[in-house]
């Protein structure tokens, strides 16, 4: 480990002391459960953003000037 400074080898000694990891019993533990519902609830809040702006788009079409009135565009050949 010749690239790795002696600060982050000394921040990786004392996780990896306070860790003590079981090699039988690997567990995603409370930080992977607080990973995952803060991801659930960023997901939950755009959904809930998405819905809320889609329901301002309109979707009914407005007629063009270029449209004669009562009949309906014809294609272009070019």
């Amino acid at each position: 480990m010749p690239d790795m400074s002696a600060s982050a080898s000394l921040a990786m000694t004392h996780l990896v002391t306070l860790a003590e990891l079981d090699e039988d019993k690997v567990t995603p533990g409370v930080l992977g459960f607080i990973v995952f519902a803060v991801m659930a609830l960023a997901v939950w809040g755009l959904m809930k953003s998405m819905n809320r702006h889609m329901g301002k788009v309109d979707f009914k079409e407005t007629g063009d000037a270029e449209t004669p009135a009562g009949g309906e565009a014809k294609p272009q050949r070019g």
